[in-house]
């Protein structure tokens, strides 16, 4: 785990289904883990820190190992409105666009890719956004995932993350873009996403 900025915490871990690392997130202001998968250090990696309050998911698929910081910590399980179906029986805190999932953490925008899929703002220094599977970066470039996984028409559906990318940046303040397939840029985020915006290839 590495600080990305004081209070963002960081970490890959490989996720047994997709055979590559993914990334998760701990904020520690919010005592909340976005999408997390449990980290090399294991849960004692936490030592130390504000207990984990809370587990958001930023869409339906990112279960990866919530179930574990539930039942180790007593957090909460915040999942979309739109996906909570997929969890029978689990105690599940479901949230809409618009909602304060949790003190610091804001459901910002639905990425076009599924109903779910959810940016979330992050109360951090300079301002941070997080994406679910819209988006992906590699060294600092951020791109769209396969066409493989946008639907039938993968033209419209990149046409529109890239309109939802633009009203994120008219609306929304950050430096920082989080993402969970890729690596995190800090600083120079708003200007990774207008990047893409302007040369959606």
């Amino acid at each position: 785990m590495r600080e990305l900025i004081p209070g963002l915490w960081h970490w890959t871990t490989e996720h047994p289904n997709l055979g590559q690392d993914v990334s998760s997130y701990y904020l520690t202001k919010a005592a909340t883990v976005l999408d997390p998968m449990v980290p090399a250090e294991g849960l004692a990696a936490f030592d130390g820190m504000p207990t984990p309050e809370h587990v958001v998911l930023s869409c339906r698929h990112h279960d990866r190992d919530h179930a574990q910081f539930v039942e180790a910590f007593g957090a909460d399980f915040h999942v979309s409105e739109h996906g909570v179906q997929e969890y029978p029986g689990e105690d599940v805190k479901a949230y809409a666009v618009g909602d304060q999932i949790v003190p610091g953490v804001t459901a910002a925008a639905n990425g076009p890719i599924a109903p779910d899929d959810t940016v979330l703002k992050i109360d951090v220094e300079g301002g941070a956004l997080a994406f679910a599977d819209s988006l992906i970066s590699a060294g600092g470039t951020v791109g769209f995932v396969p066409d493989g996984l946008l639907g039938d028409d993968p033209e419209q559906v990149r046409a529109d993350i890239t309109a939802a990318v633009r009203e994120l940046l008219n609306t929304q303040r950050f430096e920082h873009v989080l993402f969970a397939h890729g690596d995190p840029v800090v600083g120079g985020g708003r200007e990774a996403l207008a990047a893409l915006v302007q040369n959606p290839s």
